[in-house]
Parts: C-alpha cells; structure tokens; sequence
C-alpha cells in the first residue's frame, strides 16, 4: 500500500449529519477513507470527536470582508440610512479605520473560521479611491490562513459602474488579473441605466469568462424588469450555467406567484444562482419554490460589522437560523435542506467540486454539541471544533485577535 499524503489525521467517534459515530480518515488536505477502511488505516495524529456531530464546513456565499471594522473601537452608526447615504458615508470614513487592509480583512476571515466557514464567496469594492487595493488586500489576508478558507472573489463597484468614469475600465482589469467574478449594483436606481450597466458587465464576462454577482435590491415590477435583462443577456451571450448569480433579489417576493414562476423557471434553465443574507423585517427567498425550479441558492452573511451597520458576526449558520425561522419553516426536512445549503450545497459559490463528508471531498468538518442538524440550526450551537483542509483549526489562537 502506498504511503498516505501528509500531514495525516483520524477523526474518530464523529456523527456524519447526526448518524452513528465513525471515522473519518484525511490525508493531503482531503478525506481520504470513511468508516472501517479509516478505523484500520494508521496516521500521523488522531482526533477524539467524543461523538460529536460532525457537518461539513459552512459556506458564506455573500461577504464584504474587506469593509469591516471587526477588531477596532466602536464605530458609532452614521450618515444617512439610504443605499446613497451609506455610500457616502463609508467613503468619508474608510481610510481612517484603515479600510481596506490587510490586516481588518484578516480579523474577519479568521472570525469566520471561528464559526466554522471554510468556503467563502466575498465582494471586494472596486473604485476609482481604492482601484484594485482591495482585492490584493483580501489575497494576502487568505495566505496568511494558509488556505484554511477558500476564497471566491468579486470585484465589486459599490460607488456605481457607469455614473463613474473609469469604473468599468477598473473592472475589466480585475477580470484580466483573475477575480473569479464581477459585480454590479442597481442598474436603474444608481446608475440610471440598467441597459448600458448590465452590457458593460456582460460583455467583460463574456470576454474574460468569469463570473457575475449582480446586488439587486430593486423591488417589484422595476426588480423583475432587471430579472428580464439579465437573463436576456445570459441567454443571448450563452454563457454557461453557474456564472451568473444575483444576489439579494427582493422584487422575487413583490411579484405575483405566476410572475414568480416563470422568473424561477427561466432562472433554473439557464443556470442563473441566488444568494441571500436573510434580511430581518423583510419576506425571504422562498426556499420550496427555488428547489423545484432547480435555481441553486446560497446564504451570506453580508457586511459584518460595518459601516453599513454594526451587526454581524461571520457566523453563517446564525443567518440560515434567521432564514429559517423569518420564513416559518419547521418540519425537519426544511431544517435539514437549510443546513445543507449553509454548508454541502452551498458550496457552488467557491468552487465546483463536491463539498461534504465523503472519500475524495475537502477536509473541512465543522463539529458540534447537538443531536442533529435541525437542533444545530434552531439552538445556534457553538462551534466546538474546526478542520480546514485537513488541519485542525487552532481555536483559541484565533480567539487571541487583540481589539485595538
């Protein structure tokens, strides 16, 4: 037999999705053998998961890591409430918390890690202040993880696309130096023009051939107008399934049922994604209606303690709690799936590969005090260990980040 990949680790008595204790063995980064053929194998160093619930790692499939001021002083909420205003006001107030840096993207990603995310899609902003700073910044401050989280960026213009000359020029740099993605931002309510926003996005995507993340907070009948543009636009470039994704997408829940149907139904045909970040006081996604129409769906925690709002926390499974229970879903099969999307089936955001707990999959196991998945989710367990690629994760360490 050929020598196992090193460094080598056995995780023994773990509950795989809350089914009766086994072992897991992983070598190289990724699960190497599960069940009796791990039990038999030798390794380098073994892990007690003392019958734990083992899930794999969470994803957060909507961040801005580059925007917090997680790890500094308190930053008392200013400017004006509105998406202008919140614009303005984080450009007024960044480079004296010193954001973007190295050094707060790094405080957030290993608060993540903490809560057990170990895939992540993040927005970076993109703008004619910080060029391409930003996106270097988030690079180096994965690196310093040593890969723990993998990372999935998009190159996003929060100031606007059109209305700011030289942004798309900025964009198509971002795409030429691989982001994986581009984004865009209310093509109608910032830059008053969803045709030209939306052309110049699409035609750098269908150039470059990276992916599409578009925030579209635009409500009803002028939302699903976007809708229709953007699938349009995926249709007429054919441009291959997973590359487009809109995030947020609130007119879904305005229209009526049958426009919704066919909005999900072209949506699920073309390959055309949504994320989510749960937002309180506000009707969710509906979770049944995207499954049957085969639209792949996400859940992200948005800003984390920033200058958008003070809230956040990085920790993925608080939002799919907050999904589940906004949306009023109880039965233990609609728990289950919402677990699912938060880690195996959200994984789509960062990568194509499979992503659970089965021989050839990633490393990544999240172990927690709790029965099941359903009782994971509904009492928020804490995170009591973390495997990242194989490794296991130095909690306390992390906890160890000093507040300036």
């Amino acid at each position: 037999m050929s020598p196992l990949p090193s460094p080598s680790l056995k995780v023994t008595n773990a509950r795989v999705w809350g089914g009766e204790p086994t072992q897991l063995l992983l070598a190289g980064g990724r699960v190497h053998a599960v069940g009796e053929a791990a039990a038999q194998a030798a390794c380098d160093v073994e892990f007690d998961a003392g019958n734990l619930l083992a899930l794999p790692g969470l994803v957060n499939a909507h961040a801005h890591v580059d925007k917090s001021w997680w790890g500094k002083p308190w930053e008392s909420f200013g400017g004006e409430s509105s998406t202008q205003g919140r614009i303005a006001h984080e450009r007024a107030r960044r480079d004296a918390l010193g954001i973007p840096s190295v050094e707060t993207t790094l405080r957030v990603l290993q608060q993540s890690l903490l809560t057990g995310t170990t895939r992540m899609r993040t927005h970076v902003d993109v703008d004619l202040g910080v060029g391409l700073d930003g996106i270097e910044f988030v690079r180096e401050a994965a690196e310093r993880l040593d890969g723990a989280i993998e990372l999935s960026i998009v190159a996003f213009p929060q100031d606007g696309v059109l209305r700011r000359p030289g942004v798309l020029e900025l964009l198509e740099r971002a795409a030429a130096n691989g982001a994986e993605h581009i984004g865009g931002l209310d093509p109608a309510l910032i830059d008053r023009d969803p045709v030209g926003q939306l052309d110049g996005l699409f035609d750098i995507a269908s150039r470059h051939g990276c992916g599409l993340d578009i925030h579209l907070h635009e409500p009803g009948d002028l939302g699903a107008f976007e809708f229709d543009l953007i699938l349009d636009r995926v249709e007429r470039d054919g441009l291959p399934a997973g590359l487009v994704n809109i995030a947020h997408g609130f007119a879904l829940v305005d229209v009526d049922a049958e426009r919704r149907r066919d909005l999900l139904q072209r949506m699920g045909e073309l390959g055309v994604s949504m994320t989510t970040v749960a937002p309180v006081r506000m009707r969710q996604l509906p979770l049944h209606e995207l499954d049957a129409a085969g639209v792949r769906f996400g859940f992200g925690t948005d800003g984390i303690r920033d200058l958008w709002s003070p809230y956040g926390d990085g920790d993925i499974l608080g939002i799919a709690w907050q999904y589940g229970r906004s949306s009023g879903l109880v039965r233990d099969e609609d728990l289950t799936r919402i677990v699912q999307l938060a880690s195996s089936d959200g994984a789509w955001c960062a990568t194509d590969e499979s992503h659970d707990l089965r021989v050839g999959d990633r490393a990544d196991i999240v172990l927690l005090d709790a029965e099941n998945a359903m009782d994971a989710l509904v009492r928020r367990v804490d995170r009591s260990a973390v495997i990242a690629g194989g490794r296991l994760v130095d909690l306390e360490s992390m906890r160890e980040v000093p507040w300036e």
